[in-house]
């Protein structure tokens, strides 16, 4: 399946780094035709190509701990864990296979990346499309992401807190 990407507010113009971070899904080893890879699979199969563009990825299980609350002397008391980080463009990266939209995983994704510290941008990688083996057709992964996230920049209630959300379906 083809490789697809919305970035919003959709009125952002792509940058580089986004276009390097779409680039390391563009892999044929990446088998989510039939739902074969879960989400560790498949940050494993990225892992080299995001590391190469400045990526910190989780390591063995290992998340990387981005903070969102101090306490008393400045220690960290609140943390969210994220699946890769890019410190020099401060944008946290998730990938999700199936459970992406079940269990509404790109919204907690989403919340988290909004109250953690030094995050600008939120990438999210999703299944085109998936299929659980109780369906009888795929669930569009992809595009129900992309709707929720024109939703929320489109909207004059809800203001969000980062520059930009790429979706990414893999």
């Amino acid at each position: 399946m083809a490789l697809n990407f919305n970035l919003f507010p959709r009125y952002q113009k792509i940058a580089q780094w986004q276009k390097d971070t779409i680039a390391a899904f563009d892999l044929k080893s990446i088998d989510t035709d039939h739902g074969n890879n879960n989400s560790n699979e498949v940050l494993e199969i990225v892992t080299p190509g995001l590391e190469q563009i400045g990526y910190q990825v989780e390591q063995g299980g290992s998340r990387i701990h981005l903070p969102v609350l101090y306490g008393l002397n400045g220690k960290v008391e609140k943390y969210f864990e994220a699946d890769a980080y890019c410190p020099d463009k401060k944008a946290v990266l998730e990938v999700e296979a199936g459970r992406a939209v079940p269990n509404n995983a790109f919204l907690k994704d989403l919340f988290e990346a909004c109250v953690m510290q030094d995050v600008e941008h939120l990438v999210i990688a999703v299944c085109n499309s998936y299929k659980p083996p109780s369906a009888k057709t795929p669930q569009k992964h992809f595009q129900t992401v992309s709707v929720w996230m024109d939703t929320f920049f489109s909207s004059k209630r809800v203001q969000l807190p980062l520059d930009s959300v790429l979706i990414i379906g893999y």
